[in-house]
């Protein structure tokens, strides 16, 4: 069997899900091996230590940094309140005084005499990490988090923008190639994460922020809307940090185009029940894809073991997107792996595969320009196949 170059997109009605939650620094997890847990349940927490500022005091009144002890009227360790007097001096026997005032609540954290500073570190902050998914926790990282697993569909798109978010998802577009538009937003909508056709509009992504949805899963989307609804242009970097109404994930790519029909009704099948969303993707080396998640406790046979796409086999019968032109976006399932290589218009000779696509078109293409969308293997039909394919497995 031939290997696919190129990382894959997961999209499954059947998977075992394992997502690990740490946090940033040392802390305290407070659930236990076996516990249930939905997107919200805190599973850890820490305390974040608060900013640092620094006074420049000795400036402040005048004086040398060696004399800074003698002026302060705090010592280190101790409680201060904003605009509190931390430190004075007096001139003119007493008739007049200089005084420093600290501009932040904290605790004074150092004093030195050699650059006349003093250091105040602002309160801790509580930092807290939630489950993410519906599961169960079935494994404790001490001081740090936890794995939780849940067992259900799991639907990758091929970008995204946003964290991570929940709710029940909702399928407003008639079909994977109609375009979502404000017109099709109304107030009913908040709390859901909405599932659109092939494109959508930034009027429609300006009233889902009005009206409050959670999420937006869309087949695509143009570089100016997603420029305007993320404020900036984006590059190939991490996304998930956006400071956005709600993440939004891309299916298939720039521009509008039609969602895979299985990926659609996919979706339209889980229409009405509880999923979560996280919208970060990372492009470089360590593959980040934007995910839905949508947990199916009844799921108990044939699941799909979430691994490594770079480890997916290229086989007869493999789900393939094609992500080079001139058959960009499209889908098919691979009927042909031929063992040798052939010549393509470049005058390169490359391995490739024979995909047919949705609509039954047969085409020839690079094996390189595949992305083999894991969890999406499905038998071919009799007619898709010559006789001398059967059984071929290259």
């Amino acid at each position: 069997m031939g290997t696919a170059y190129t990382p894959g997109l997961t999209v499954t009605g059947r998977a075992r899900i394992r997502k690990t939650r740490r946090l940033p620094l040392k802390g305290e997890v407070v659930v236990e091996v076996g516990d249930k847990v939905s997107p919200s349940t805190v599973v850890a927490r820490a305390m974040l230590p608060g900013e640092l500022k620094t006074v420049k005091v000795s400036q402040i009144l005048g004086i040398e940094p060696s004399d800074l002890p003698r002026a302060m009227l705090l010592k280190i360790g101790d409680r201060v309140e904003r605009d509190q007097v931390i430190a004075q001096v007096s001139s003119f026997f007493g008739l007049f005084k200089s005084v420093c005032k600290s501009p932040v609540s904290g605790t004074i954290e150092y004093i030195s005499e050699v650059s006349g500073h003093v250091g105040i570190r602002e309160p801790s902050i509580p930092l807290t990490l939630n489950a993410y998914i519906r599961g169960e926790v079935v494994e404790v990282i001490p001081e740090e988090g936890v794995v939780v697993e849940a067992k259900g569909a799991f639907i990758q798109g091929i970008f995204g923008v946003g964290g991570e978010s929940h709710g029940t998802l909702c399928v407003v577009a008639s079909s994977p190639d109609a375009c979502l538009t404000d017109e099709d937003i109304g107030d009913e909508l908040s709390g859901k994460i909405l599932v659109g056709g092939s494109i959508v509009t930034s009027s429609a992504l300006r009233r889902a922020a009005e009206v409050g949805v959670k999420g937006m899963i869309t087949g695509g989307i143009t570089d100016r809307d997603l420029a305007e609804f993320v404020g900036r242009e984006i590059g190939v970097a991490i996304t998930g940090h956006e400071d956005l109404p709600f993440p939004l994930m891309i299916t298939e790519g720039f521009g509008r185009m039609k969602m895979a029909e299985r990926t659609f009704s996919l979706l339209k099948s889980l229409d009405g029940m509880e999923a979560s969303m996280n919208g970060a993707t990372q492009i470089r080396a360590g593959v980040i894809r934007p995910e839905v998640i949508v947990p199916m406790e009844e799921i108990e046979e044939d699941l799909t073991e979430m691994g490594s796409a770079e480890e997916a086999e290229l086989s007869i019968g493999t789900m393939v997107r094609i992500i080079r032109e001139p058959y960009f976006g499209k889908t098919g399932t691979v009927s042909e792996l031929p063992p040798e290589n052939r010549r393509i218009e470049t005058g390169a000779m490359v391995r490739v595969a024979e995909v047919v696509l949705e609509d039954g078109t047969k085409v020839v293409v690079p094996r390189a320009n595949l992305e083999i969308m894991l969890g999406r293997s499905f038998p071919l039909s009799e007619s898709s196949l010559h006789k001398k394919d059967k059984g071929y497995r290259g």
